[in-house]
């Protein structure tokens, strides 16, 4: 059955700072869910800024529905992320126009928090407080840890000790925490969230958005002169939680190789250290392009031979690069520079669709990078058989319709007796722990 089949259609109300047209990775995921579950029948809101992720300004209306979703879009300062300050700014006036929406607007069946900006789900445990307001916690990563593994804070300050008791009552007061993975999992169960309250359901891509294309019918290789060449491609965020030493240490080695480009596609706080690092050692074999639409993804992710994912040792359980499962849906290997026990050095090893260099395992990661890299570039069928595997995993496990009736299902037992919602009755409704 679907939720408008039900006696009464339930309303939730999804709360992050981006949302469609955004272009940031919660935003777009979030699109997608707040669609599929309108399409299903449910009285789908999303409580969102009027800021963009990169930009800060976005000219978007306040108020509209998109696609059987009403969006509201409060005002919030519009600094965007090029500094520290303007990002704490942004945060702090999209806290305060949410709690004050949400404290004197109605009452919802549930409202899911996200976490951009960090600490949002404190929001559901106000609103619960107040006017005894069920929530729940759509966890895409964890804060302060983020900022504790990447340096911007001391574990044992007064700051980060704040903060990790600020976000533990967030997550302990939810009904139920969506989380992505065995690894984030286990971060968010000594937080003391009961066991029966978690529940894992990976992100995703859509099947028709993003699938294997030919070389030969890509335009987007022959517009930017990739036709002749190996492309060994980063596409997405440049962040603080990825390390980039082997990387950049094997495209200097292999800068003169007359087929091998390395093509890196997003922004992020290491772009410039990135850049800096081409030019300084003058490579040839180095380019940086802007983000693609997402209508254009579907040439962008096939036009690489490879693609390249990196993520720090300490980021495990903290965060989950989606982009891994673009790569698979685009049926391109994954070449990871990560540790291998977190959600995509296992997703990657288990499906047989990549291969993992971890730096703290292997004797000498970057010389481990470099002779993968040959080996792929020489072999072909390697490739092909590689990028199937991973096209069959991300069909089976990481597909948007997948991963979309797993959240229907998660509110058909919460919401209508245990009822499944938009799966065929089979399925097994909710990824547990």
């Amino acid at each position: 059955m679907t939720f408008a089949e039900a006696d009464d259609a339930p309303s939730i109300l999804f709360i992050n700072q981006h949302y469609w047209p955004d272009l940031a990775s919660t935003a777009q995921h979030l699109t997608d869910l707040a669609e599929y579950l309108a399409e299903q029948g449910v009285d789908v809101h999303v409580l969102c800024s009027r800021g963009h992720y990169l930009s800060g300004a976005m000219e978007v209306p306040a108020e509209e529905t998109r696609n059987g979703v009403h969006i509201h879009r409060v005002r919030a300062t519009a600094f965007g992320r090029n500094t520290i300050l303007g990002r704490i700014t942004d945060y702090a006036s999209f806290y305060s126009s949410t709690l004050a929406r949400v404290l004197a607007g109605p009452a919802y069946d549930y409202i899911v928090t996200l976490t951009t900006p960090p600490l949002l789900p404190l929001v559901g445990t106000i609103a619960r407080r107040v006017r005894g307001q069920a929530y729940g916690v759509w966890s895409m990563d964890l804060h302060p840890d983020a900022e504790v593994a990447t340096g911007m804070l001391e574990d044992d300050g007064v700051p980060a000790r704040l903060l990790h008791a600020l976000n533990d009552v967030g997550y302990r007061n939810a009904d139920f925490v969506v989380d992505l993975g065995t690894y984030m999992k286990r971060r968010i169960r000594r937080k003391n969230v009961p066991d029966d309250r978690l529940h894992t359901i990976p992100v995703w891509n859509k099947k028709e958005e993003i699938a294997p294309i030919e070389h030969d019918e890509n335009p987007l290789r022959s517009e930017l002169g990739l036709n002749d060449k190996f492309v060994v491609m980063y596409s997405g965020n440049a962040g603080r939680a990825h390390r980039f030493e082997e990387v950049l240490a094997t495209m200097k080695r292999l800068d003169g190789h007359p087929d091998i480009e390395f093509v890196f596609v997003g922004e992020g706080p290491q772009k410039d250290r990135i850049e800096t690092f081409a030019d300084r050692h003058g490579l040839s074999n180095f380019r940086y392009l802007p983000y693609f639409p997402r209508e254009d993804l579907k040439y962008s992710l096939p036009m690489a031979d490879v693609h390249l994912m990196t993520l720090r040792e300490e980021m495990a359980g903290i965060a989950v690069p989606g982009k891994l499962y673009g790569i698979m849906a685009a049926g391109r290997p994954a070449l990871m520079v990560g540790p291998e026990a977190s959600e995509s050095g296992e997703t990657i090893q288990n499906a047989n669709a990549g291969r993992v260099v971890d730096p703290v395992q292997d004797t000498d990661p970057t010389q481990k990078l470099h002779d993968i890299l040959l080996s792929l570039y020489r072999d072909d069928a390697l490739r092909t058989e590689l990028g199937r595997n991973g096209r069959e995993a991300f069909l089976e496990h990481f597909e948007r319709e997948v991963c979309c009736r797993k959240w229907a299902s998660l509110f058909g037992r919460r919401l209508n007796g245990g009822a499944e919602v938009g799966a065929s009755p089979q399925k097994e409704a909710v990824v547990g722990s």
